[in-house]
């Protein structure tokens, strides 16, 4: 009875073997086209050279006896339609692959049994790179729901820039003043506004801390040059919440 090839590596199995560098032939092109389209397979081989190349690089590959591979083959004999021939390679170099990293592990063990555990220096730590906060707008209306300002934060830029869309109207006895009142409910003062339709006010760093989704954007009529006692003096003309942009 002729026995039947056995039937290809599963995804995992082939990809611990790619990363061995086992592989030849149909096996090899198979571990390749998956890496480069299966994202699960990248990183199976990912961890697996992750897992062996420690033990990989700690010593220099060792060649075998000379004819060794040749008489395990003449061993295993010959079959009458060589059935058995891709697998049985296969398997060899498996093991090949598999000695090779069980040899450079005992070379490692012995080394620090010989020296003794070398002591481990302390790295600095890799700072962590933060993602970039989202944009934040508020829409600024009264209380009859009519738009008055739109407020829009860019947090990279430290940077707010008002667009008055509504009546906004002023005169040289008033200033009008904004405020941002985070969740702790006191206003903070972020300075006059012009009597353009447009500004940018760039903010310091606590000021800019301040301005975080949720946090209310306000208005308020103020004597010239803004409140004299810190807070808000005279009636709210415009307010809104900081929501995503």
């Amino acid at each position: 009875m002729i026995d039947e090839p056995d039937p290809p590596s599963a995804p995992a199995d082939l990809a611990a073997e790619y990363a061995l560098g086992v592989l030849t032939g149909d096996e090899l092109r198979r571990a390749r086209d998956l890496a480069q389209t299966d994202a699960q397979f990248r990183a199976d081989v990912a961890r697996w050279s992750g897992r062996l190349a420690p033990i990989l690089d700690e010593a220099e590959p060792v060649a075998a006896p000379s004819g060794a591979w040749a008489n395990i083959q003449n061993r295993i004999g010959p079959t009458e339609d060589g059935g058995n021939v891709v697998q049985l390679r296969r398997s060899v170099n498996q093991w090949r692959g598999i000695a090779a990293a069980m040899s450079a592990l005992a070379a490692c063990l012995a080394i620090v049994l010989v020296t003794g555990i070398p002591r481990t220096t302390t790295r600095a730590p890799v700072p962590v790179v933060q993602p970039a906060a989202a944009p934040l707008v508020a829409m600024l209306g009264d209380r009859q729901q009519q738009m008055k300002v739109v407020a829009s934060w860019d947090p990279a830029a430290r940077q707010l820039v008002l667009a008055v869309t509504g009546d906004m109207k002023s005169d040289p006895a008033h200033s009008h003043e904004l405020w941002v009142i985070p969740a702790d409910g006191k206003p903070r003062s972020l300075g006059t506004m012009g009597s353009g339709k447009q500004m940018h006010m760039r903010l310091a760093d606590t000021l800019a801390k301040l301005l975080q989704q949720g946090a209310t954007i306000a208005i308020s009529v103020e004597p010239p040059g803004g409140s004299p006692t810190g807070a808000p003096t005279g009636p709210v003309v415009a307010s809104g919440s900081l929501s995503e942009a």
